[in-house]
C-alpha cells in the first residue's frame, strides 16, 4: 500500500479520529471537551507509544496502530476467505426465522428515517449502524454456518458487520478505503485470538460463556476504534465500555436466541467505540483484571500470556487459520456428517443388497464422540436444536447422503425415515476423545440386521483448519448461499473481496450489500 501525507506526517494507513474525543490526548491535536457534532479528518498513525506492561496497554497500542504492513499475506489471504463466506452466509442468513422476527421488532423499535448501513440480504432496507450491525451479525450466526476459531469461537460474525455498518455510515472527508476495512477486521480478529489465549479453559468447547458474546463484543469494539483512528486511550477505554457488554450463556445455546449473542457483540461493540470517542471512560487495566475481563475465566492469567505472546511477530491468523464450514450446523458436527458419509459410501458399496440406506435394514448406530451436553440431543425437536445434535446429523447424513439447509426445516426433521432411525442411535463418550476442535474425533459404527457392521471415523473434517477448503470450494459455497443475487452480482462481490487490501474506495461494496 503507498504511503501517504496526513496533516503533514507520512503515513501507510489513512485513518480517522473524532475530533472532539477528550480521551484522544496521546494524538496530535486532541481536544478537550466534546462538542456536539461529529466531524471527521484523516490524522497520521502514530508510533506505537504504550510499553507492553499489560494486556490492556498492549492489546490497545496494537488495535490503535495496526496497518496494512502488520498483515502477512498469509494473513490478507486468510482474512479475504472468511470475509467472504461471512458475507454469503450473512445474505443466506436473512432469511431465518431468528433475523425476520428480530429485524421487525428492532426496525418498529428503533428506526423512524431512513439509516445510513444495509441490511444484508434484505433488498435494499437500511438502518442506523448499530442496528444494521445488529441485524447482520444474527444473520450471520443464524445457521450456525459462520466461520469457527480454535480456541472455540465464531470470530467473523462479531466484527465485520460492525466494520461495514460503521464505514458505510462515514461520509465527508473520510470515506474509509476497502484496505482500512480490511485492517480494522483484523484488528477485531486479533483481538478475540489474542483474548481466547489468556486461560487454557476457553480451548475446550465452552460450557459456559458463549465466546463471540465474550471475545467478539472486544473485537468488534477494538475493530471500531481502529476504523474510527481512535488512539491507545480511546481503545482502552472503549475495550473497558465493550467489557461491560460481555457475556451470554451457553444455555441459549440450541435456541433462536444463540445468533443474537453475535449481533450484540457487533452492535456493542461499534457502540462502545463510539462512546468512548465521545469521552465515556471506563477502566483503564480492564483486561488485566480478575473483577475485569478476567471475570468471565476463572483461570485468566494475563501475566503469562502477556510473556508468551507480546513479542509475536505475526497475526494469530498467520499460524492459525478458522474452519470454514460445509454443513449449517455447529463444527462438531462436521466430524459427525463426514465420518457418516464415509459409512454409507461403504454401505452402499459393499456389494450386499443395499441400493439405499433404509431404517428397517438397520440394527444400531453408535456415534463415539467428545462428551458435551449441549450437542448431545437423541430426539432434536425445533431446527436449533437439531443444529447442535450428534445424532440428528449423522442420521440425516446416513439417510439423505448430504446435509444442506433444506435438512433442517421441520417438515424433513418430522420425516419418520428420520426418526425411526433416531431411536436406533445411541452416543457414548470415550475417555480418550477431548473437547476441543483441535483434538477431537468422531466414530460411526452402524450395524445392519443381516450382520454386517460397518465403521467410520473423522478426525479432521474437510473445511478444518488442518483441511481448509480449496477456492473452488469456498467459491461455490458463496455462490449457492447467495443463489438469490444475479450471477454478475455475485461474481462482482467475489471480486471485490479480493481488493480487499487496495487503496479502491468501499462504495462499490455497499452499493452491491444493498441491492
Amino acid at each position: 500500500m503507498g504511503r501517504r501525507l496526513c496533516n503533514g506526517r507520512a503515513s501507510s494507513l489513512l485513518s480517522c479520529r473524532h475530533q472532539s474525543s477528550a480521551l484522544d490526548s496521546d494524538l496530535p491535536g486532541g481536544t478537550g471537551a466534546p462538542t456536539s457534532g461529529r466531524t471527521y479528518t484523516q490524522v497520521a498513525v502514530q508510533p506505537r507509544c504504550l510499553p507492553a506492561v499489560s494486556v490492556t496497554a498492549w492489546i490497545s497500542d496494537l488495535a490503535a496502530n495496526a496497518t496494512l504492513d502488520d498483515l502477512s499475506d498469509v494473513t490478507v489471504a486468510r482474512s479475504k476467505r472468511m470475509m467472504l463466506d461471512t458475507l454469503g452466509v450473512g445474505i443466506l442468513g436473512f432469511g431465518s426465522e431468528a433475523t425476520r422476527k428480530i429485524m421487525s421488532c428492532m426496525l418498529q423499535c428503533y428506526s423512524t428515517t431512513k439509516g445510513e448501513s444495509a441490511i444484508w440480504g434484505s433488498n435494499g432496507k437500511t438502518a442506523s449502524p448499530p442496528i444494521a450491525a445488529f441485524i447482520n451479525g444474527i444473520s450471520v450466526h443464524s445457521m450456525d454456518f459462520d466461520d469457527t476459531w480454535d480456541p472455540a469461537t465464531h470470530p467473523s460474525g462479531p466484527v465485520l458487520p460492525a466494520v461495514m455498518a460503521l464505514a458505510e455510515s462515514l461520509t465527508g472527508d473520510y470515506r474509509p478505503t476497502l484496505a482500512d476495512m480490511l485492517v480494522a477486521y483484523n484488528v477485531g480478529i486479533q483481538v478475540q485470538g489474542l483474548l481466547l489465549r489468556c486461560s487454557d479453559s476457553a480451548r475446550a468447547i465452552p460450557d459456559r460463556f458463549h465466546p463471540p458474546a465474550v471475545v467478539g463484543v472486544m473485537g468488534s469494539a477494538a475493530a471500531c476504534a481502529r476504523l474510527l483512528g481512535a488512539g491507545p486511550s480511546t481503545v482502552r477505554h472503549a475495550l473497558a465500555v465493550a467489557t461491560s457488554f460481555a457475556g451470554a450463556p451457553m444455555a441459549n445455546a440450541g435456541t433462536p436466541t444463540k445468533p443474537v449473542h453475535a449481533g450484540k457483540a457487533a452492535r456493542f461493540g461499534m457502540e462502545a467505540a463510539l462512546m468512548a470517542s465521545y469521552g465515556l471512560s471506563g477502566n483503564h487495566d480492564i483486561l488485566d483484571m480478575k473483577s475485569g475481563f478476567g471475570a468471565f475465566y476463572h483461570d485468566y492469567d494475563p501475566e503469562s500470556f502477556l510473556a508468551a505472546h507480546s513479542s509475536n511477530k505475526h497475526f494469530i491468523l498467520h499460524s492459525q487459520d478458522v474452519a470454514i464450514k460445509r454443513y449449517p450446523a455447529h463444527l462438531g458436527m462436521h466430524w459427525t456428517i463426514d465420518a457418516t458419509m464415509a459409512v454409507r459410501e461403504a454401505i452402499l458399496a459393499s456389494g450386499s443388497t443395499f441400493r439405499q440406506v433404509r431404517p428397517e435394514d438397520v440394527m444400531s448406530i453408535i456415534i463415539r464422540a467428545p462428551p458435551s451436553k449441549y450437542i448431545n440431543r437423541p430426539l432434536p425437536s425445533t431446527t436449533d436444536e437439531a443444529r447442535h445434535s450428534f445424532q440428528f446429523n449423522a442420521c440425516t447424513a446416513l439417510l439423505d447422503g448430504e446435509v444442506t439447509p433444506d435438512s433442517f426445516i421441520l417438515s424433513y426433521m418430522r420425516r419418520p425415515q428420520l426418526h425411526a432411525l433416531l431411536r436406533k442411535t445411541t452416543l457414548e463418550t470415550p475417555a480418550d476423545n477431548v473437547a476441543t476442535f483441535q483434538d477431537m474425533y468422531v466414530e460411526i459404527q452402524v450395524t445392519m440386521k443381516n450382520g454386517e457392521v460397518f465403521k467410520g471415523r473423522c478426525d479432521t473434517p474437510y473445511g478444518h483448519w488442518r483441511h481448509p477448503l480449496t477456492r473452488a470450494d469456498l467459491e461455490k459455497k458463496f455462490l449457492t448461499n447467495t443463489k438469490d443475487m444475479s450471477f454478475n452480482h455475485q461474481r462482482s462481490l467475489i471480486a471485490t473481496v479480493d481488493l480487499m487490501n487496495t487503496d479502491e474506495k468501499a462504495d462499490d461494496l455497499f452499493e452491491m450489500l444493498r441491492g
